[in-house]
């Protein structure tokens, strides 16, 4: 497949190993990536580079996470702090900013052959553009996902900048070779996140997860919801959909485990009222646990475990679709995403979020669906990116008739 690829703008063949940075932003990447970078590091042929930035590096929101990696026996090769908090739309413009200097510098110091980019953060952007501009070969995971919020545009312009891709889903590849890339650089690999679901035998007991966060204990042995929202940054009433979502909570009465929303514009207000309500309880509202994040194989053992899921996260739509997990999916933030039936999408109403979760929770677990899953989707991204061709020079391709094949 590779031998046909053209000349023009191929990287001379470094002797030795072939170098290949992962920036890791945030704890979710990390935690969905491990068996990649395991596979990656055990690679014979590889040196993998970990390089940190981004939330992962707050204490607040990824406590202790640099020594969870370098106990899973992974050398950090730099961290780069990059992070301008506030919670707004200037601190994200800015942060942006800093991680296009910052990474800059970390990768032209590394000098690595291919560097890794995930899904559809702001700062993986930022990283893309750098290393675009640095003349690395980019290869671009879970690229032609479409969602409701300014992170589709920033998927779709990393795959602009990528040279490989490894998508999770026919209707991604589809759009993929739609924007001009190279077909023979497309590869519908499924999903990581599914992948690592799949594989998740972790126990979760009422020990384990009362032993973090703060507020009401919760029984995972009997029903419970948890809550996952996150802001929307290109809406401007984060705080009153968060309302929304507290009022058909405390209307259904059942304990829950709420995770606290990331570090996008529009946190700040989210998390005020958050604190608010867990520093004073409001009467009639729900018994709710409020947790920062758990290890990635923890977080799965929740969701196996929970009666539904409700919010905005991708994990309801991706892991909870191999899993069964009945999902309640609020709001635009995932609008228009490829899902399984075990999704209801519902718009900020609480009586609506009401009524779809209890009806949700009626129902119970739905049958996996393997969308987003294939077997090994890590090690087949090893292999390729082990051993493809490199080149850093694009040309746009009419995939019209590519498309065309693939979809039939």
């Amino acid at each position: 497949m590779f031998t046909l690829l053209a000349s023009a703008g191929r990287k001379i063949p470094r002797v030795g190993k072939r170098r290949i940075c992962f920036p890791i932003t945030s704890r979710a990447y990390y935690g969905r990536s491990q068996l990649l970078i395991k596979k990656l590091h055990a690679h014979p042929d590889v040196e993998l580079e970990l390089m940190l930035g981004g939330s992962i590096l707050l204490d607040k929101y990824s406590r202790h996470i640099a020594d969870d990696i370098e106990a899973g026996g992974f050398a950090i090769t730099a961290s780069l702090f990059n992070v301008i908090e506030g919670g707004n739309h200037v601190a994200m413009a800015k942060t942006a900013c800093l991680t296009a200097l910052e990474f800059t510098n970390g990768i032209h110091a590394q000098d690595p052959d291919i560097v890794v980019i995930c899904g559809d953060r702001f700062e993986q952007l930022a990283i893309a553009m750098a290393a675009a501009y640095l003349n690395r070969t980019i290869a671009h995971i879970e690229g032609g996902d479409v969602t409701g919020s300014i992170d589709e545009s920033v998927r779709h312009a990393i795959t602009k900048l990528a040279h490989v891709h490894f998508v999770t889903n026919g209707d991604a590849e589809r759009r993929v070779l739609a924007m001009g890339e190279d077909p023979r650089y497309v590869f519908n690999t499924g999903s990581l996140d599914v992948e690592q679901a799949a594989r998740v035998e972790t126990p979760i007991t009422n020990e384990i997860v009362n032993g973090y966060g703060v507020g009401d204990t919760v029984d995972v042995t009997q029903p419970f919801l948890m809550v996952i929202q996150h802001p929307v940054t290109t809406e401007t009433d984060n705080r009153q959909h968060l309302e929304t979502t507290l009022r058909a909570i405390a209307m259904l009465d059942m304990p829950v485990i709420w995770f606290w929303p990331n570090v996008d514009a529009g946190t700040g207000e989210m998390a005020e009222r958050l604190r608010h309500f867990r520093e004073h309880p409001e009467p009639g509202h729900a018994r709710i646990r409020f947790i920062t994040n758990v290890p990635a194989d923890e977080f799965v053992a929740l969701l196996k475990v929970t009666a539904c899921v409700v919010g905005n996260s991708s994990a309801g739509i991706k892991e909870c679709s191999y899993l069964g997990t009945p999902v309640v999916n609020t709001g635009g933030r995932q609008q228009g995403r490829l899902h399984g039936d075990n999704v209801v999408h519902v718009p900020y109403d609480a009586d609506e979020i009401c009524r779809a979760v209890a009806a949700q929770v009626r129902h119970g677990r739905y049958p996996p669906s393997l969308i987003y899953y294939k077997p090994e989707a890590s090690q087949t991204i090893v292999d390729i990116l082990a051993g493809m061709p490199l080149y850093t020079q694009k040309r746009f391709h009419d995939n019209v008739a590519a498309a065309t094949d693939r979809a039939l």
